[in-house]
């Protein structure tokens, strides 16, 4: 899933060898998928994307853009993979859209769950989608030096008191790119339940959830993403998660005691209940 360490890795690595290819071909979807959501008809793609150069990347909050020329962008959010492919390696039997580039190269776009692959000029158009992608747009990333103690106060200090800590973070996209894959480590850096009300919190602990939020992002996005994900070229991130489907079976590395897995929010939480007591 594209959360703030996905897209700025994928971004880069994009970055690094997408500018100055042209788009010469473009594939529609293999077969319907439910839950992947284009900019109107998919079908007008291969005309409004061939012929386009790629200028650059960028990535922000749940979102990688392709900027074309042309004022085009070519968008991924959370939910959509997006890989690169050497001349000459066979296309998938599955995907969602394909781009062919002049070198030979090709881009492949699936959706696993849901997700979103938009083509417009100049701006998001999409409703359902459109403030949470000009948001990002508009925030300061927790890996920017400007985004400090005071920037992260005035964000939490708008939320009610009875907000859990996990819902303080990862929803509504209060910090966009922050969701429930990275939020397990940064909790578990700061010692708190992923159940805490933000009522309870001190003022030194919600310091050290500040702290262990910068740090543990920077860590990740250092690393190339997390070990969950796959990045541009289909690798496993170089970090090491703490708290994940990976290391569920694994002792806490703190105090050595088992990690609990429980439902909660319409997504999974881990935690130690030694090292993170509700």
């Amino acid at each position: 899933m594209i959360e703030i360490p996905e897209n700025r890795t994928i971004s880069r690595q994009a970055e690094s060898i997408l500018p100055g290819r042209k788009i010469v071909k473009v594939l529609n979807a293999t077969g319907k998928h439910k839950f992947a959501f284009f900019n109107g008809d998919p079908a007008t793609y291969p005309g409004v994307l061939t012929g386009k150069k790629i200028i650059s990347s960028r990535g922000h909050g749940m979102f990688v853009d392709l900027c074309l020329e042309d004022d085009m962008f070519l968008t991924i959010s959370d939910g959509t993979i997006m890989r690169h492919y050497g001349p000459g390696e066979a296309y998938p039997e599955k995907y969602q859209l394909l781009i062919l580039l002049d070198d030979g190269s090709f881009l492949v776009f699936t959706v696993a769950m849901y997700g979103g692959i938009w083509a417009f000029r100049k701006e998001m158009t999409t409703e359902a989608w459109k403030k949470y992608y000009e948001g990002s747009l508009n925030s300061i990333s927790p890996l920017d030096d400007r985004f400090n103690e005071g920037l992260f106060e005035s964000i939490i200090g708008n939320t009610t008191k009875d907000l859990s800590a996990k819902a303080l973070l990862a929803t509504e996209q209060r910090i966009p790119g922050l969701g429930n894959g990275v939020l397990q480590d940064i909790l578990f850096n700061a010692g708190i339940h992923p159940k805490r009300k933000k009522s309870t919190l001190k003022d030194f602990e919600l310091g050290e959830l500040f702290h262990s939020l910068k740090v543990t992002l920077n860590k990740m996005t250092d690393s190339g993403g997390r070990d969950t994900e796959k990045d541009f070229f289909g690798k496993n991130g170089g970090y090491k998660t703490i708290l994940s489907k990976n290391t569920l079976n694994d002792p806490c590395p703190n105090c050595g005691g088992p990690i609990k897995k429980e439902a909660y929010m319409g997504g999974a939480i881990y935690y130690c209940p030694v090292c993170q007591k509700n």
